[in-house]
């Protein structure tokens, strides 16, 4: 398979290593000093992009990509809340092809399972209170994570006693503190820590007076991210439209 890159940093580096490792050809990398690149033969010839770049940059990405009907699988977070509706009606019937995850990791993708399927059951139970802190490096521009969006959504759609999340403090290494932990019974808390250079650990808490199940994925590294973003794009070179992960992982 021919691969572009869109973003060359410390995720496309990974990423490059595993798609040649699986035996995958990278024909053009593009990165924020060769953005030109989008309308090279070399780019267009791409079975696939894997776009691993940030909040701002992504939707344009993905339309400098569509316009030379090149896939997409991108990680990038953020974008959604803008051009979530742009991104359905350009992938509609196939039109152009997105397989979009907050994260690509295999293990968080058993552990969302994992997410979904106890929801259901503490919907049973409504002595117990859920909430959720995610932790990152001090790099990361959103707050919460993407991932933890992702999972939030999954609780709130399978406990009846919570509508939305809430986003609530952001704490730093430097020991500043931003947001506020304030929010209604009925909304799920979110809290946020940025600490060093931490990959990404999500934990989702259950509480009671009597007890609390806590369960927890935590990253060792991002290669099950890179991993899992190369698995992406070899599913989508035979698929089309809006694709994710519970497209990929049948759990």
């Amino acid at each position: 398979m021919k691969i572009a890159l869109i973003g060359y940093g410390k995720m496309g580096h990974m990423i490059e290593q595993i798609a040649l490792a699986r035996g995958h050809e990278i024909v053009c990398k593009i990165d924020v000093d060769n953005q030109e690149d989008f309308d090279s033969p070399a780019f267009a010839n791409a079975d696939v992009a894997i776009e691993f770049t940030n909040p701002t940059a992504a939707y344009s990405n993905y339309l400098r990509a569509f316009k030379h009907n090149v896939k997409v699988v991108s990680g990038s977070t953020g974008w959604m809340k803008d051009h979530k509706a742009d991104v359905e009606a350009l992938t509609k019937d196939g039109k152009q092809t997105l397989f979009w995850a907050s994260n690509f990791s295999i293990g968080v993708a058993i552990f969302s399972a994992v997410n979904r399927y106890l929801a259901k059951i503490m919907n049973q139970f409504p002595q117990y209170d859920v909430d959720m802190e995610e932790t990152h490096h001090i790099h990361k521009l959103d707050a919460p994570s993407g991932t933890a969006i992702t999972l939030a959504e999954e609780i709130v759609e399978n406990v009846d006693r919570k509508s939305t999340w809430k986003k609530g403090t952001t704490r730093w290494d430097d020991g500043h503190v931003d947001g506020s932990d304030d929010h209604n019974a009925d909304e799920l808390l979110i809290r946020s820590v940025r600490h060093d250079e931490v990959p990404g650990i999500h934990s989702i808490r259950y509480d009671s007076d009597a007890d609390e199940i806590t369960i927890t994925h935590n990253a060792h590294s991002r290669k099950g991210f890179a991993l899992g973003a190369v698995l992406a794009a070899e599913f989508t070179q035979n698929h089309t439209g809006l694709l994710t992960t519970s497209d990929l992982f049948k759990f």
